[in-house]
Protein backbone atom coordinates (compact mmCIF):
# COMPACT_ATOMS: atom_id res chain seq x y z
CA UNK A 1 0.00 0.00 0.00
CA UNK A 2 1.35 3.38 -0.80
CA UNK A 3 0.46 6.00 1.10
CA UNK A 4 1.15 9.59 -0.36
CA UNK A 5 1.91 12.80 1.94
CA UNK A 6 2.59 16.54 1.99
CA UNK A 7 6.35 16.96 3.58
CA UNK A 8 6.96 20.72 4.60
CA UNK A 9 9.90 22.19 5.55
CA UNK A 10 10.30 23.57 9.22
CA UNK A 11 9.45 27.14 8.08
CA UNK A 12 6.29 25.82 6.87
CA UNK A 13 7.21 25.86 3.59
CA UNK A 14 5.96 22.79 1.04
CA UNK A 15 8.34 20.04 0.24
CA UNK A 16 5.74 18.85 -2.10
CA UNK A 17 4.03 15.45 -2.05
CA UNK A 18 6.25 12.09 -1.48
CA UNK A 19 5.17 8.41 -1.29
CA UNK A 20 6.02 6.01 1.41
CA UNK A 21 5.05 2.31 1.33
CA UNK A 22 3.48 0.02 3.91
CA UNK A 23 5.28 -2.75 2.80
CA UNK A 24 4.95 -6.24 3.95
CA UNK A 25 7.44 -8.61 4.74
CA UNK A 26 7.50 -9.80 0.48
CA UNK A 27 7.68 -6.61 -0.44
CA UNK A 28 10.14 -5.06 2.04
CA UNK A 29 14.07 -4.96 1.23
CA UNK A 30 15.85 -8.06 2.14
CA UNK A 31 17.76 -6.25 4.97
CA UNK A 32 14.64 -5.60 6.06
CA UNK A 33 12.30 -9.38 6.13
CA UNK A 34 14.34 -10.70 9.22
CA UNK A 35 13.20 -7.66 11.75
CA UNK A 36 9.68 -7.55 10.31
CA UNK A 37 9.42 -11.44 10.46
CA UNK A 38 10.53 -10.99 14.18
CA UNK A 39 7.73 -8.16 15.10
CA UNK A 40 4.88 -9.46 13.06
CA UNK A 41 5.31 -12.89 15.33
CA UNK A 42 5.90 -10.70 18.69
CA UNK A 43 2.68 -8.66 17.82
CA UNK A 44 0.65 -11.58 15.90
CA UNK A 45 0.07 -9.29 12.84
CA UNK A 46 2.53 -6.19 11.52
CA UNK A 47 1.74 -2.76 13.10
CA UNK A 48 1.93 0.06 10.42
CA UNK A 49 4.63 1.68 11.87
CA UNK A 50 6.97 -0.94 11.12
CA UNK A 51 5.54 -1.41 7.71
CA UNK A 52 6.07 2.03 7.36
CA UNK A 53 10.04 2.15 8.67
CA UNK A 54 10.70 -0.83 6.73
CA UNK A 55 11.52 0.49 3.24
CA UNK A 56 14.85 1.65 5.02
CA UNK A 57 16.63 -1.34 7.01
CA UNK A 58 18.77 1.52 9.19
CA UNK A 59 15.86 3.03 10.60
CA UNK A 60 14.03 0.01 11.39
CA UNK A 61 16.52 -2.51 12.43
CA UNK A 62 17.65 0.44 14.30
CA UNK A 63 14.47 0.94 16.20
CA UNK A 64 13.80 -2.61 16.17
CA UNK A 65 16.87 -3.26 18.72
CA UNK A 66 16.19 0.21 20.82
CA UNK A 67 12.78 -1.28 21.22
CA UNK A 68 13.43 -5.09 22.11
CA UNK A 69 15.95 -3.26 24.92
CA UNK A 70 13.61 -1.07 26.78
CA UNK A 71 10.82 -4.07 26.73
CA UNK A 72 13.53 -6.16 28.31
CA UNK A 73 14.27 -3.70 30.95
CA UNK A 74 12.98 -3.99 34.35
CA UNK A 75 9.42 -2.04 33.92
CA UNK A 76 6.24 -3.73 33.80
CA UNK A 77 4.07 -3.94 30.88
CA UNK A 78 1.95 -1.38 32.16
CA UNK A 79 4.31 0.83 33.40
CA UNK A 80 6.30 0.42 30.09
CA UNK A 81 2.85 2.16 28.15
CA UNK A 82 2.54 4.50 30.56
CA UNK A 83 5.79 6.02 29.21
CA UNK A 84 5.09 5.36 25.56
CA UNK A 85 1.97 6.57 25.81
CA UNK A 86 2.73 10.05 27.73
CA UNK A 87 5.69 10.41 25.03
CA UNK A 88 3.33 9.88 22.31
CA UNK A 89 0.77 12.40 23.37
CA UNK A 90 3.56 15.28 24.31
CA UNK A 91 5.22 14.26 20.57
CA UNK A 92 1.92 14.99 19.32
CA UNK A 93 1.27 11.85 17.31
CA UNK A 94 -2.28 10.45 16.51
CA UNK A 95 -0.75 7.09 15.84
CA UNK A 96 1.37 6.41 18.53
CA UNK A 97 -1.18 7.36 20.83
CA UNK A 98 -3.87 5.53 19.23
CA UNK A 99 -2.03 2.21 19.63
CA UNK A 100 -0.25 2.48 23.24
CA UNK A 101 -3.60 3.97 24.53
CA UNK A 102 -4.89 0.35 22.63
CA UNK A 103 -2.02 -1.50 24.21
CA UNK A 104 -2.40 -0.23 27.72
CA UNK A 105 -6.12 -1.01 28.47
CA UNK A 106 -5.45 -4.41 27.30
CA UNK A 107 -2.46 -4.70 29.38
CA UNK A 108 -4.80 -4.03 32.80
CA UNK A 109 -3.92 -0.32 32.86
CA UNK A 110 -7.29 1.28 34.41
CA UNK A 111 -9.53 3.30 31.76
CA UNK A 112 -9.25 6.54 33.98
CA UNK A 113 -5.53 6.55 33.92
CA UNK A 114 -5.39 6.10 30.19
CA UNK A 115 -7.46 9.15 29.63
CA UNK A 116 -5.97 11.13 31.77
CA UNK A 117 -2.62 10.71 29.80
CA UNK A 118 -4.44 11.20 26.31
CA UNK A 119 -5.73 14.73 27.86
CA UNK A 120 -2.56 15.42 28.88
CA UNK A 121 -3.14 15.08 33.03
CA UNK A 122 -0.90 12.72 35.01
CA UNK A 123 -2.86 9.44 35.99
CA UNK A 124 -4.02 9.27 39.87
CA UNK A 125 -1.61 5.96 40.36
CA UNK A 126 1.42 7.35 41.72
CA UNK A 127 3.91 5.34 40.46
CA UNK A 128 2.25 5.96 36.99
CA UNK A 129 2.27 9.46 37.62
CA UNK A 130 6.20 9.64 38.74
CA UNK A 131 6.28 8.22 35.16
CA UNK A 132 4.63 10.19 33.67
CA UNK A 133 5.99 13.78 34.97
CA UNK A 134 9.38 12.53 34.39
CA UNK A 135 8.99 11.52 30.69
CA UNK A 136 6.76 14.35 30.10
CA UNK A 137 9.61 16.68 31.34
CA UNK A 138 12.29 15.31 30.00
CA UNK A 139 10.47 15.72 26.44
CA UNK A 140 9.62 19.51 27.20
CA UNK A 141 12.37 20.64 28.91
CA UNK A 142 15.19 19.16 26.84
CA UNK A 143 16.82 16.71 29.36
CA UNK A 144 16.27 20.20 32.54
CA UNK A 145 14.24 18.01 35.03
CA UNK A 146 13.31 19.85 38.00
CA UNK A 147 14.82 18.27 41.11
CA UNK A 148 11.08 17.70 42.27
CA UNK A 149 10.54 15.67 39.72
CA UNK A 150 13.35 13.87 40.08
CA UNK A 151 12.39 13.01 43.45
CA UNK A 152 8.79 12.32 43.01
CA UNK A 153 10.35 9.73 40.99
CA UNK A 154 12.59 7.99 43.43
CA UNK A 155 9.83 8.47 45.79
CA UNK A 156 7.27 6.35 43.86
CA UNK A 157 10.08 3.72 44.38
CA UNK A 158 12.22 3.63 41.23
CA UNK A 159 16.08 3.53 41.27
CA UNK A 160 18.21 6.72 39.88
CA UNK A 161 19.52 4.42 37.07
CA UNK A 162 15.95 3.42 35.95
CA UNK A 163 16.04 6.56 34.71
CA UNK A 164 17.86 5.60 31.78
CA UNK A 165 15.65 3.29 30.43
CA UNK A 166 12.91 6.20 30.91
CA UNK A 167 15.44 8.15 28.01
CA UNK A 168 15.59 4.51 26.42
CA UNK A 169 11.33 5.09 25.74
CA UNK A 170 11.80 8.73 24.44
CA UNK A 171 14.47 6.88 21.95
CA UNK A 172 11.77 4.36 20.50
CA UNK A 173 9.02 7.19 20.71
CA UNK A 174 10.12 9.53 19.12
CA UNK A 175 11.57 7.55 16.24
CA UNK A 176 8.10 5.63 16.05
CA UNK A 177 6.59 9.11 16.42
CA UNK A 178 8.26 10.95 14.04
CA UNK A 179 8.24 8.11 11.11
CA UNK A 180 4.33 8.00 11.18
CA UNK A 181 3.68 12.14 11.50
CA UNK A 182 5.59 12.34 8.59
CA UNK A 183 4.62 9.55 6.49
CA UNK A 184 1.06 10.14 7.40
CA UNK A 185 0.83 6.32 8.48
CA UNK A 186 -2.69 5.47 9.12
CA UNK A 187 -4.11 4.08 12.15
CA UNK A 188 -4.94 0.13 11.81
CA UNK A 189 -8.80 -0.80 12.49
CA UNK A 190 -7.34 -2.47 15.57
CA UNK A 191 -6.60 0.97 17.55
CA UNK A 192 -9.31 3.36 15.58
CA UNK A 193 -11.38 2.69 18.71
CA UNK A 194 -8.78 4.74 20.54
CA UNK A 195 -8.29 7.44 17.77
CA UNK A 196 -6.87 10.53 19.11
CA UNK A 197 -6.26 14.09 17.71
CA UNK A 198 -3.59 16.67 19.08
CA UNK A 199 -5.09 19.72 20.89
Amino acid sequence: MEIRTELRSINGNELGMHSFTLHTIESAPEKSKPTLQALEQKFGFLPNVMATMAGNPVLLNGFAGSFGSFHGGSLDEREKQVLLLTNAVTIKCPWTVAAHSTFALEDGMKASDVNAIREGRLPDNRKYAALSGITKALIEKRRNVADEEFRRFTSAGYSPLQIFEVITSIGVSTMAATTTNMAGTPVEERFKAQAWTPA
